[in-house]
Order: structure tokens, then C-alpha cells, then sequence
């Protein structure tokens, strides 16, 4: 037998940095002048398109910089793979090659897409994050997770892939509707309850201050969110370990967000599911039902359920949906749980009889 050994062992710097201010968009098409790119195509959902995106545009064609827009109808329904062939096949008409940069401009979905089109056409190319809601600044634009959904499972189809750059804007929280702002909320409080009490306490104790949007408290927030899941993404870029946590009340908001169509906000999906991974952690003998009652009294607080109320909606189609679930390993389900505020853990320990009960507690 012969052998032929392809050795391709390579070390990469996927290194960048979170910009955070105010005014930030106004100075992008400059900072971009400095990149390397010969064209930059920016996509934004329906919504953004008009406004922002526009006056993007206009910002890089006036540095005669090569630009154009490319996007597609706005919200969660659109995170398909048949969009994602629709962006491809734009740019592909536009004869982008290997040296164009793609910007992706809005919230999650747009992150989402913009991302893993990066990471396929032309087997590769460079993007930058610059999101406009709560929700993308604190979560989605980091950490490279890009994704599609299907029927089956939410980001069920993806990659692990970075950007070269994270521009948060906090102007563009100027003009989000409340409810996108308390969408947000949830992701920048599963920060706190994962890893950081103090972290959870700030929140408790300003909570009326982010409501307001108040601009040091939120930019204070906005920061101490993104360092957390900066760290944790740093010590474990692809998920095999610690960044599993970021998942808490992930498996089962995500089941309810495939199970309802994505109908559902992303934000009120995971404020239920962490509703019901506290309460199988304390029933499991992990957490203090008082943690219990903190963590979702802020919930309340905000306007986020933490438990359903969808009656047509049972734990069985839930949990046909967790089957689906990405962090299914070996066929047993990787749950994050809590031992207290501020410390979680993986546990592949679950049963789904577990999971079964906790649900049919309504």
C-alpha cells in the first residue's frame, strides 16, 4: 500500500475588532477607503435598504470607491437558502470577484445571510458587520456564526466564518421600535445569567435607564455584553466547548421559533426557553428557586414571557423540533443549565422526559 500524505496543518488569525459609538456609519465609507478590496457590495434587508443602505452607497460612490446594494425582503422568512442563491446569483451578475467585500447592514438576518454568502461565494470572501438592532450589536455580529433555517430547525444550514470587522453604531438605536429594543434584551441578559452576576445586577438595577435608551447606561450595557461573548468565542471559536453555554435557552427557543413557522421574535423565543432551563435547573437541583424568580421577574419586567402561552402549541411539536437541535451529540441533547446567576454549564445529562415535563408545567 502506498500512502500520500497531504499535510496542511496552518495557523490563522481570525482576529477583529468591535468598534462601539456613535456616528460610526458617517465615517465607514473612509475607514473603508483603507481596505484592500476592489468593490464592496452591501446587503441590507427591505427595510434598511432606503435609508441607511442608500446613504451608504452614496458615501462609498463619493470616495469613488466601487459599491453597489443588494437586498432582499425584510424579516425572519427570508433566512432561506433560496435568498441566499438570490444574493449569489446578484453578485455574480456584477462579476464580483475574490477581492470584493461584502458589508452586511442590519439585524440578525441580514448578518446571518450577508455572512455565510462571505463564506461561500467564490469559496471565500471578506465581510464586515455593521448591525442595526440590539439583538445583532450584542450577539449575532460576533463570533461568525452565519446560518440559514429550514423547516426543520432554526440555522440548521451554516458556517463558522468571521468577519473582518464589527461596527456598532449605537445611532441606529435611535430610531429602533421599543419592541426591537426589548428583542435585543434578551440576548444582552443571557450574557449576564451565563457568566456575569454583577453583570445581571447592573441590568436589575438599570433597567429603566436601557428602556430609556439612555446613552451611557446603554453603551455601558452594549460593551460589557459584547466583551462577555467576545471571551467566550475567543476560548472556543467552533463550539466544542465553553461556547456552548451561549446556547442557554437556545434549545428549546429555537424549537419554538421552527415550531411556530418563525413567527415568533427571536427575543421572545429565548425569554421562554430560559423560562423553562431555569426552572429544569432548579428542578434538577441546580438553582435556587429565588434565582429562579429573579431571572424571570426581569423577563416580566421588560415584557418578555418566560413561559407559553401559545395553547395550540404542544411539547410534543417542541419537542419533534429539538430532535432537529445542532447541539445533539451522540444522540444525547447538550442542555445549558444554571447553578446560579452568572455560572452555566453544558449537561448531556438531559432526558427528554425532562424537557417533556418542564413544558407540560404551564
Amino acid at each position: 500500500m502506498e500512502v500520500v500524505k497531504v499535510d496542511l496543518r496552518e495557523e490563522i488569525d481570525n482576529s477583529y475588532d468591535i468598534t462601539i459609538g456613535r456616528g460610526l456609519l458617517e465615517g465607514l465609507a473612509m475607514e473603508l477607503k483603507k481596505n484592500p478590496a476592489n468593490k464592496f457590495v452591501i446587503i441590507t434587508d427591505s427595510n434598511i435598504a432606503g435609508t441607511y443602505g442608500k446613504r451608504l452607497l452614496n458615501d462609498l460612490k463619493k470616495r469613488n470607491i466601487g459599491a453597489h446594494l443588494i437586498n432582499f425582503p425584510a424579516g425572519e422568512k427570508s433566512k432561506t437558502r433560496k435568498t441566499k442563491e438570490k444574493i449569489e446569483n446578484e453578485m455574480l451578475k456584477l462579476a464580483l470577484g475574490r477581492d470584493a467585500c461584502i458589508i452586511s447592514l442590519g439585524g440578525g438576518v441580514a448578518g446571518d445571510i450577508a455572512g455565510f454568502a462571505a463564506a461561500t461565494y467564490m469559496r471565500g470572501i471578506p465581510y464586515i458587520q455593521v448591525p442595526t438592532t440590539l439583538l445583532a450589536m450584542v450577539d449575532s455580529s460576533i463570533g461568525g456564526k452565519v446560518a440559514v433555517d429550514t423547516m426543520h430547525a432554526k440555522n440548521a444550514i451554516g458556517s463558522f466564518y468571521q468577519p473582518k470587522k464589527v461596527v456598532v453604531d449605537l445611532n441606529f438605536l435611535k430610531t429602533l421600535p421599543k419592541k426591537e429594543l426589548v428583542n435585543g434584551l434578551a440576548e444582552l441578559i443571557k450574557h449576564a445569567l451565563i457568566k456575569d452576576r454583577g453583570f445581571f445586577h447592573f441590568i436589575e438595577k438599570n433597567i429603566g435607564g436601557i428602556l430609556a435608551c439612555d446613552a451611557d447606561i446603554l453603551k455601558t450595557a452594549i460593551k460589557r455584553s459584547c466583551e462577555i461573548k467576545a471571551d467566550i468565542v475567543m476560548q472556543d471559536e467552533k463550539e466544542k466547548g465553553i461556547r456552548r453555554i451561549l446556547n442557554y435557552g437556545h434549545t428549546i427557543g429555537h424549537a419554538i421559533e421552527s415550531s411556530l413557522g418563525y413567527k415568533i421574535s427571536h427575543g421572545n423565543a429565548i425569554a421562554i426557553g430560559m423560562g423553562y432551563a431555569a426552572k429544569l435547573s432548579a428542578k434538577l437541583g441546580f438553582l435556587h428557586e429565588g434565582s429562579v424568580i429573579r431571572q424571570n421577574n426581569l423577563l416580566e419586567y421588560i415584557g418578555l414571557p418566560h413561559k407559553l402561552s401559545h395553547h395550540k402549541l404542544k411539547p410534543r411539536k417542541i419537542l419533534e423540533h429539538i430532535q432537529y437541535d445542532k447541539k445533539i451529540t451522540n444522540g444525547r441533547i447538550n442542555f445549558v443549565l444554571l447553578n446560579s446567576i452568572g455560572d452555566a454549564f453544558v449537561s448531556d445529562d438531559v432526558a427528554i422526559e425532562d424537557i417533556k415535563n418542564i413544558l407540560e408545567e404551564r
